[in-house]
């Protein structure tokens, strides 16, 4: 079977090198790391409520306060790596996982 290519679809690649700059420009990388930052604070929200946790029940759980945890899931603050895996670890019973990519 032949694969047809639509030459009339942007991907996000192109966009984000049109809006931003090609990956290694500060721009770039500025975005790049924000939306990771914003992708975290998403994937702990979706964890907790997949559990039927509160922020304020998982910040008991690990040792914070409802504000921060609502502050990391809507990108508002940094967090630690400590904090993070006290937060995964604790209050989420689960397992970092990390990978690095150059």
């Amino acid at each position: 079977m032949k694969k047809t290519t639509n030459k009339n679809i942007t991907t996000l690649d192109e966009i984000l090198d049109n809006k931003y700059g090609k990956r290694g420009v500060p721009k770039r990388e500025e975005w790049e790391q924000e939306f990771e930052a914003f992708r975290l604070g998403v994937l702990l929200e979706e964890a907790r409520i997949k559990l039927g946790m509160t922020q304020e029940a998982l910040a008991e759980k690990c040792g914070t306060n409802k504000s921060y945890i609502s502050r990391i899931e809507n990108n508002s603050s940094d967090i630690r790596l400590s904090t993070l895996m006290r937060i995964i670890q604790q209050g989420l019973g689960g397992h970092l996982k990390l990978t690095l990519q150059l």
